[in-house]
């Protein structure tokens, strides 16, 4: 009820093409469950809003760097596992930058083609009208 994320938040959140959902792979707090809080967060989408719960979500894994390689790639997939998730991955560490520029990169691509699938759209839609 105006708790959790926040409705200002939320608002502001269906204004973005695409959601960078993180999670850090490596949790200061060992009692942590990022799978739990992850679906916690998707359930506060979806109650606020039909439209901010089907947005494009992209799953961005944190900390990498905390962790030898094969650990953080089996620990990602274990998180990709539980939570289901079909969409984008991305494996980064945020402190040294490992995997950001990747990250970047693939964001402004998936943008830049929903830009022009949007105005495809809008041409497409004046020729019938």
């Amino acid at each position: 009820e105006g708790a959790g994320l926040g409705h200002r938040f939320l608002k502001h959140l269906q204004r973005t093409g695409v959601l960078l959902h993180l999670i850090d792979i490596a949790p200061s707090d060992p009692a942590a469950d990022p799978v739990n809080d992850a679906r916690a967060i998707v359930a506060e989408l979806k109650k606020f809003s039909k439209d901010l719960g089907t947005k494009p979500r992209w799953l961005v894994i944190n900390k990498r760097d905390l962790l030898p390689d094969k650990e953080a790639e089996a620990r990602a997939k274990d998180i990709v596992r539980r939570l289901r998730y079909k969409g984008p991955v991305h494996l980064i560490s945020a402190a040294t930058g490992r995997g950001t520029r990747e990250l970047a990169e693939a964001v402004m691509n998936f943008l830049e083609q929903r830009r022009l699938e949007q105005q495809q759209h809008q041409q497409q839609s004046a020729r019938a009208g």
